[in-house]
């Protein structure tokens, strides 16, 4: 069992990229279905103490997952991901933003562009997670927001999930 997984956290100011690189001792297939199906992405998709309450996920080019990251005070900020690219077990990409209840857009926040490359080697599986920006300001904004520690909190969640679903197997 790998301890030393890899997280690389980086931002490219030139080609207004945030580009995070993070292991998982898992197998494919896991961490693909991790980052797919509603009854695990709510396990681990927010940095504790929030969680995310999935309302609707329709994995297809053109679907949308709508989702609310929910506070310990049962605040709800809602946020869609608008699906680009899927192609199984090996890449999955799409458009974000923050949004009502009923995924209509607030304009007013930054949305990112992301695309996930998964790819296993002898049962580590890497996820290539790169975000595209239309401005540098976005990223700055993203970061300010706490972007990094959130999602670096987010990913330890899917670390356990992994652990526990192989434990199970």
């Amino acid at each position: 069992m790998k301890s030393n997984l890899l997280f690389n956290f980086s931002v490219n100011k030139e080609n207004k990229t945030i580009n995070i690189q993070r292991e998982f001792n898992a197998n494919l297939e896991l961490v693909w279905k991790a980052w797919t199906e509603p009854e695990l992405l709510n396990q681990w998709w927010a940095p504790k103490p929030y969680h995310i309450e999935t309302k609707t996920l329709d994995l297809e080019i053109g679907g949308m997952w709508l989702y609310a990251m929910v506070s310990p005070n049962n605040e709800k900020t809602w946020c869609k991901a608008d699906y680009k690219g899927i192609e199984i077990n090996k890449l999955l990409s799409w458009l974000d933003a923050f949004c009502d209840e009923n995924g209509n857009e607030n304009t007013m926040k930054p949305r990112s562009l992301w695309t996930n490359i998964f790819t296993e080697k002898n049962d580590i599986t890497l996820v290539d997670v790169t975000l595209k920006h239309d401005k540098l300001e976005d990223i700055e904004k993203l970061i300010e927001m706490g972007f990094k520690e959130g999602f670096g909190m987010a990913l330890l969640n899917l670390d356990q999930l992994l652990l526990t679903k192989n434990k199970k197997q």
